[in-house]
């Protein structure tokens, strides 16, 4: 099982990475995750709908996606609701209160999804969520360590050292494990290194002395994978200036409650300038305006209006810049 210190760590890509592996040493091998939050999904082709990251992970795996591999998808609406998809079918909207209330009815659900992959399979690479040292979710916990402890799963503790403060994130995480979970964590991992890494072995060392666990692996920062983000979280990194080769400057509106945003994927491969702006100010003068999908329309149309978005739109829109609406963001430009 591959367990962060937080959501954005590279979670998903080592399992990906991992489920490749497996397979190239011969393994029949399967992703798992329990219950992932997610503003994009997949839709399986027996109709089921799962989150992005497990079908891009089965894919390394080379078999087809399955929503035995992702049972419970929980997709945002609001700040404390979301569309709660069950073995790949939407079964309503909860708040966070109450989904956390039906935890064991939904439990059972999550242990037949992993039996019978594990019935299939000769390895599961279980992704966790988030981090498992949020104390005050500990007893709801259905996805991190209860997953590993219900899977007799060794865990691999994976830091982001890109974003700073790596070694007090493992080194605390640790700390706020129960010893019994603690003892479950057999390694650690750095992800997103750049650099020199004779400067980072003094510090390997002292994980290494701190932790009482190797470091299993410091894993460069690529730029050039490609799968689709399904934590809204990167759209904060997705900025760069525009160069004398791009064509175009095309700025996507944020919406407060954006969904489907890996729609835009396939223009990050193009010469063009993929800007996500949340205010009037960042707008600028761009070739081209997007405006994308929420599943939390009218809200999100309201934020627009209240911060300006809106009339900024309108008055390029006037003065001839083309703006383009997918799905609901179709809707607000009506």
């Amino acid at each position: 099982m591959v367990q962060g210190t937080a959501s954005n760590v590279g979670k998903s890509i080592l399992v990906a990475a991992l489920c490749r592996i497996f397979r190239q040493d011969g393994f029949r091998v399967a992703p798992f995750k329990s219950q992932n939050m997610a503003l994009n999904s997949y839709v399986t082709l027996d109709g089921g709908e799962m989150g992005r990251a497990q079908v891009v992970q089965a894919q390394a795996a080379g078999i087809e996606p399955s929503v035995d591999m992702n049972p419970i998808l929980l997709k945002p609406e609001a700040d404390s609701r979301s569309q709660v998809v069950l073995m790949g079918k939407a079964i309503g909207s909860l708040r966070a209160g109450e989904y956390f209330e039906r935890r064991h009815e939904l439990w059972p659900t999550v242990v037949s999804a992993f039996r019978r992959l594990q019935a299939s399979y000769d390895v599961i690479v279980i992704e966790g969520a988030g981090s498992p040292a949020e104390v005050n979710l500990r007893d709801r916990d259905i996805v991190n360590m209860s997953v590993a402890r219900m899977a007799r799963a060794p865990v691999l503790l994976v830091g982001d050292i890109d974003r700073g403060g790596v070694f007090a994130s493992l080194l605390g995480t640790l700390a706020l494990l129960p010893p019994r979970d603690r003892r479950r964590v057999r390694g650690l991992v750095i992800n997103k290194f750049r650099g020199d890494i004779s400067l980072l072995e003094p510090g390997l060392r002292f994980l290494e002395e701190r932790s009482r666990r190797p470091v299993l692996g410091v894993v460069p920062y690529f730029r050039d994978i490609r799968i689709a983000e399904e934590d809204s979280v990167a759209l904060e990194q997705a900025r760069r200036e525009r160069s004398g080769d791009d064509l175009l400057d095309i700025a996507i509106i944020r919406l407060p409650h954006i969904s489907n945003f890996d729609d835009f994927d396939a223009l990050k491969a193009e010469p063009v300038v993929l800007r996500y702006v949340s205010a009037p100010v960042e707008m600028g003068k761009p070739d081209l305006i997007i405006l994308p999908g929420t599943k939390t329309t009218i809200a999100d149309l309201q934020a627009l209006r209240k911060n300006g978005l809106a009339g900024r739109t309108t008055e390029l829109a006037r003065l001839g810049t083309p703006v383009i609406g997918i799905c609901v963001g179709f809707q607000m430009l009506g």
